[in-house]
């Protein structure tokens, strides 16, 4: 998806790149952000000199700033042990500037040192809780001035984009008073997946599948994002979010316009962003009772998961009394257009679930007559095709084969990809791709402000009529099971059955 292939760069005898991390003390940086840029920078992948600035209120320096990172980075690098070389000539001229989010003064040091240094070019990345984005990007004015005079001033901001509608626009607004749309990249990690750009990939590609990549042919389509861990440390933060707004309007929404948008003219920003916006544009509108119908939310109750015993989410830290927050959450999809007329789209995903899993699933349709009476032991419909994003990341196709033997017995087969015994290597983590894009421009695999409207107008449908009913008790399952009783009825009054790997 790349305009042109990264190779290792040879020179360095251009100006530095300033990466100018909000937040820089959180987690998001210490197990992501800097074993990815590690990563690139062992790999000979930057194109230009880095320079990391921290932003942050700890009372940190300099040296402790290096400290910090140099431990996130042995402990989190995705090829151990790190190399201490190549976390020296990353952190080599790190900087740290001590301010709350709110203080200008803080900003204004920023910007003094930024001019110091005469950067080539400037990121500024968000990697604060989302309470802080409007604030940071307010007293980013100041650098104002300095972003017209430059070329190369980007923005990235993490999701959630909002809670809703109303705030997803008002931090556009804001976004947008400083910054035009060019320099705003607003990341997802999962599109920054390998496995999830081999969707591409494996639809347009080859020619054996995309003819067939339509409602006479499929059945429908499942997507499952599965956690086996709880809210844990984040129960404050997860029980004003929840299922729907920390997973389904992002992650989840991304991954139905990947599997299910027209080819692109090119795979560039432009094209590729057009045909994904086009799907959701196309989503059936869930409002009111077809909220309720298509819609199937749970939290998990107290119980044990392995050796381990478990508290209901209800019982978690910081999760006030009597909420309502999904944990698990299930719904149908509907896309409509004429490729996707009348295939349903199930998708789920949900806390403290049997396996730790992301999968997209296409059920084809079955045969029209089944022929000699044979013994079908391949179920109703064999012919499966399962995307596995993570985290055996590859592709398996079911098919119905003959059984050996005199009876004739028709039987599941599978023909599988994996990731690995093809490639010998497990694919990259997606941050290293996405922080190399936004460093060389590309905003192909960023989420543009229009999708971001979209995608929060659909779901604050669903938000809203869920708010007009409300509900004293959400559904309850036990940890390790595949959610309420209820996402099982969901599905079977279809008379389809949700797909287990596992």
């Amino acid at each position: 998806m790349k305009k042109e292939e990264n190779h290792p760069v040879e020179s360095r005898n251009i100006p530095p790149t300033a990466l100018v991390i909000f937040g820089v003390t959180g987690d998001l940086t210490k197990r992501k952000l800097l074993p990815a840029l590690y990563q690139l920078q062992a790999e000979n992948r930057l194109p230009e000199p880095l320079h990391v600035i921290g932003f942050a209120r700890r009372p940190w320096d300099d040296r402790q700033l290096k400290d910090e990172l140099s431990a996130g980075i042995r402990e989190f690098a995705r090829e151990k042990p790190a190399k201490q070389e190549f976390i020296e000539q990353l952190l080599e001229n790190s900087h740290y500037v001590q301010s709350d989010f709110q203080n200008p003064a803080g900003y204004s040091q920023l910007l003094h040192y930024l001019d110091e240094k005469s950067y080539r070019k400037v990121i500024f990345y968000l990697a604060t809780p989302p309470d802080e984005y409007i604030s940071i990007i307010q007293n980013l004015s100041v650098c104002r001035d300095y972003a017209y005079q430059k070329d190369g001033i980007r923005i990235v901001v993490e999701k959630p984009y909002g809670r809703d509608l109303a705030t997803a626009e008002e931090l556009e607004k804001s976004l947008h008073n400083c910054f035009s749309e060019e320099q705003i990249y607003r990341i997802d990690h999962y599109l920054g997946k390998e496995t999830v750009q081999n969707i591409l990939v494996f639809r347009f590609a080859n020619g054996i599948f995309e003819p067939l990549w339509n409602n006479h042919y499929i059945d429908h389509v499942q997507i499952t994002v599965a956690e086996t861990v709880g809210v844990g440390s984040r129960a404050g933060y997860f029980d004003k979010s929840g299922v729907i707004r920390d997973v389904f309007a992002n992650h989840m929404l991304q991954l139905i316009t990947l599997t299910a948008m027209e080819a692109p003219y090119a795979f560039n920003e432009s094209s590729v962003r057009d045909e994904k916006l086009k799907v959701m544009r196309s989503f059936r509108p869930m409002r009111g009772e077809s909220a309720l119908v298509n819609t199937v939310r749970g939290q998990y109750a107290a119980g044990k998961m392995g050796n381990q015993e478990i508290k209901g989410y209800l019982q978690e830290e910081r999760v006030a009394a009597g909420s309502t927050t999904e944990t698990y959450l299930a719904a149908k999809v509907f896309i409509d257009n004429w490729r996707w007329a009348g295939v349903p789209f199930y998708i789920r995903s949900g806390k403290l679930l049997p396996v730790r899993e992301t999968e997209i699933t296409i059920q084809f349709k079955q045969v029209p007559l089944s022929l000699f009476n044979w013994r079908n032991m391949a179920g109703e419909a064999p012919n499966v095709l399962v995307l596995r994003l993570q985290p055996d990341e590859g592709i398996n196709l079911t098919l119905g084969a003959k059984k050996p033997g005199p009876i004739n017995q028709i039987a599941p087969v599978k023909m599988e990809f994996c990731y690995q015994d093809a490639f010998g290597a497990e694919p990259p983590e997606a941050y290293e791709r996405l922080l190399l894009d936004c460093i060389q421009g590309d905003q192909t695999l960023f989420t543009r402000t229009d999708e971001v409207v979209e995608q929060w107008r659909f779901v604050s449908d669903i938000l809203n009529s869920w708010e007009s009913n409300p509900v004293d008790k959400l559904p309850q399952y036990l940890p390790g099971s595949w959610g309420p009783p209820e996402a099982e009825t969901f599905i079977q009054r279809d008379n389809r059955r949700w797909f287990k790997s596992s």
